[in-house]
């Protein structure tokens, strides 16, 4: 006590000019801290919410934050409470210095602090002790330094930043979002007298532990701010109604994938804004929760929308739950790498369209096809005959599609994936045909800029999680092919339960049943939705129909109340039924086949082709000539028998009317024959 006595007189005493000159060359030779403090970053979404925020390297939760993003009511109670002549002190008041001082040698103890704001910076930037005596001189005379270089303005703002709170907590950022869920823009008389009361004594009166002890503090406060004519008594009368905080809350910590990328991307920054949607991304991590807890323990999903108009990623879901469960929530399954089962097929057809190989309308043989060695099947293991391209793809029908990969060539396939910014796995190392069913590696992601370039009319754009100026972009198709392959996904009837509408979307499965995948886009916005085990292993019975389709349409329920109309055709693009297109285009053949390719295929010589032939009771005999056993029989594109290997064969389900009969051969040539049949 006598050592504080001693420096408050001092203080007291005039000094001569060399003395005051000593003092201000003393004060100008103080070392100063850093002053720049160091706080957690965060990512905020396209508005300026937090959608995650991280702490500093030291583990402490320091957000940064301004003066003027405070409510002005907690700085003035700040002010009145802790230093009532913070506006005209140099950073050490001298009347508080004296009246302490005097209280202490009267009462034998501490009775009332001396400590300015300033001073109080000063010893949470070095982390000086309060009682010593060493260092209270170090917190005056830094206090005084800090006056000279800062302003008052500057001196608060770091105390709002680097105040404790309790725990881990520093700042009042961080305490207003840990103990009320908010930012500090506007608090209630109840919360500015806890927020007041809680940095004198952190420990003692943190209201997660000690909540009596943090309740009669705020009392006090209250108390002084009614005094000093800052708040009513009835506004202290209710504050004091209103529950003090028991528990923290949690920090925000939505999309932490996708957060954890841009953080080390923009190493450093305190803020990092981002393209995404907080309440989307809220919607759409409950969804994923709502999904795979009906699954399985080990099941996991992955959801992404984007405005594919400007390739902004509006929501990122890399797992149901970021934590190392069974679910190995910690990986990010957006950018993993998987078999894309069925999903490249609208690609396929796209390319086919601008390569004049088929047109929506154009007819396509579904049969058994060697092509090679290789030897692909149906999932279903049935063939539709000949059929439009449109319901090949509608039907995800296998053959079909590797056929068109066989006449395109694998390599212009990767050529598009490449030009859509897709980065691919090949597991062979090299491409072959089987990348049209799977056989390749492609991320969510990638899948969903991929659709993304197809509705933007063909032209690809990266998708971006930060806003910035888009580039031109790369086209994959033509304006006319990209529209015809959308018209054909909007086709496809919805999922059960799901609504009616013209969401043009793809389901896939992969081999073994180990990823189900639906990825679909309106006028708007494009969702892509991966459901699967991140070790790879099989779910057997697991769709992409059944399980991802249902989470698509749940997904784009959530973006909005209703779908985006899907842009008219674009003028080129030739709208006919089939029959009404050029011959070439009327059939599909590979090119370099030649007319003749069906040398050596089978012959149906009966019934011959435009036949009229009455039904016997025992049903249609048919006669094959020429081909390979064994062969398929099918009656207008649906199956009837399949594996025979004689040349005659009784079918007895057939009716009376007109029918296509089609005989496919274990090559997969085949001949077909239209005839009327009628009863007897």
């Amino acid at each position: 006590m006598r050592a504080g006595w001693i420096f408050a007189a001092a203080l007291a005493l005039g000094l001569t000019a060399y003395e005051r000159d000593s003092v201000d060359a003393w004060i100008a030779a103080t070392r100063l801290p850093i002053l720049q403090v160091a706080v957690g970053t965060e990512i905020l979404d396209r508005n300026g919410e937090v959608l995650r925020a991280y702490t500093t390297a030291g583990g402490r939760w320091r957000l940064g934050v301004d003066l003027g993003d405070v409510d002005p009511d907690f700085v003035a109670g700040l002010i009145a409470y802790e230093d009532g002549r913070f506006y005209t002190h140099h950073g050490v008041d001298l009347r508080a210095l004296l009246r302490a001082g005097a209280q202490a040698a009267w009462n034998g103890r501490v009775v009332s602090g001396a400590s300015t704001l300033t001073m109080q910076v000063a010893r949470l930037l070095e982390g000086s002790g309060t009682g010593q005596v060493a260092g209270k001189w170090r917190q005056m005379r830094l206090a005084l330094a800090l006056e000279r270089k800062l302003s008052k303005s500057e001196i608060l703002q770091l105390y709002l930043n680097i105040a404790p709170y309790g725990g881990n907590l520093e700042g009042i950022r961080a305490a207003t979002l840990a103990y009320f869920g908010k930012e500090p823009r506007r608090l209630t008389p109840a919360e500015i007298a806890l927020l007041i009361a809680l940095p004198q004594s952190p420990e003692a009166r943190r209201p997660d532990r000690a909540p009596d002890a943090a309740t009669a503090a705020r009392t006090r406060v209250l108390a002084r701010l009614v005094r000093d004519g800052l708040i009513s008594a009835d506004e202290a009368a209710a504050a004091q109604r209103e529950a003090a905080p028991r528990a923290r809350a949690p920090f925000p910590a939505l999309a932490p994938h996708l957060s954890d990328s841009l953080r080390i991307t923009n190493s450093g920054a305190r803020q990092v804004q981002s393209t995404l949607d907080k309440p989307l991304q809220i919607s759409l991590e409950s969804l994923a929760l709502e999904t795979v807890s009906n699954i399985g323990a080990q099941v996991q999903i992955a959801i992404v929308v984007a405005n594919h108009a400007s390739g902004e990623v509006i929501a990122s879901v890399g797992s149901a739950a970021y934590r190392a469960d069974g679910r190995a929530g910690f990986v990010d399954m957006t950018t993993a790498r998987r078999s894309p089962g069925s999903t490249l097929k609208p690609l396929i057809y796209g390319l086919a369209f601008d390569e004049g190989l088929g047109h929506p309308e154009t007819l396509i043989d579904d049969r058994p096809t060697d092509f090679g060695g290789y030897r692909p099947q149906n999932f279903d293991r049935h063939f539709r005959g000949k059929l439009r391209m449109r319901s090949a793809l509608q039907q995800s029908l296998n053959i079909p599609v590797v056929a068109l990969t066989q006449a395109l060539g694998p390599d212009k396939l990767l050529s598009a994936l490449s030009r859509a910014g897709a980065q691919y796995d090949l597991p062979s190392g090299q491409a072959g045909l089987a990348i049209a069913l799977g056989g390749i590696g492609v991320s969510l992601h990638d899948l969903v800029q991929l659709y993304a370039g197809i509705a933007r009319g063909g032209v690809a754009l990266p998708l971006t999680a930060t806003p910035n100026a888009q580039g031109s972009g790369q086209r994959i198709l033509s304006r006319a092919a990209a529209w015809q392959v959308g018209d054909i996904l909007a086709g496809l009837p919805p999922p059960a339960g799901a609504p009616a509408n013209r969401l043009a979307y793809k389901t896939g499965t992969s081999y073994g049943n180990r990823d189900a995948w639906a990825i679909g886009y309106d006028g708007a916005h494009v969702v892509g939705v991966w459901i699967g085990r991140p070790d790879g292993t099989p779910m057997p019975g697991a769709l992409g129909a059944d399980l991802a389709a249902p989470v698509l349409f749940s997904a784009f329920a959530r973006i909005k109340p209703q779908l985006t109309p899907q842009p008219p055709a674009p003028p080129e693009t030739l709208l006919v039924a089939g029959d009404q297109l050029p011959e070439p285009l009327r059939e599909f053949r590979a090119r370099g086949a030649a007319f003749d390719a069906k040398l050596g295929a089978p012959k149906l010589i009966f019934p011959p082709d435009g036949a009229e032939v009455e039904l016997m009771k025992s049903g249609l005999l048919l006669r094959i000539e020429g081909g390979t056993a064994p062969y398929t029989i099918m009656a207008n594109n649906a199956p009837l028998q399949a594996g025979l290997t004689a040349p005659e064969v009784m079918i007895s389900t057939l009716t009376a009317g007109f029918v296509t009969l089609s005989v496919i051969d274990a090559q997969g040539r085949s001949t077909q024959s239209r005839i009327r049949l009628r009863n007897p």
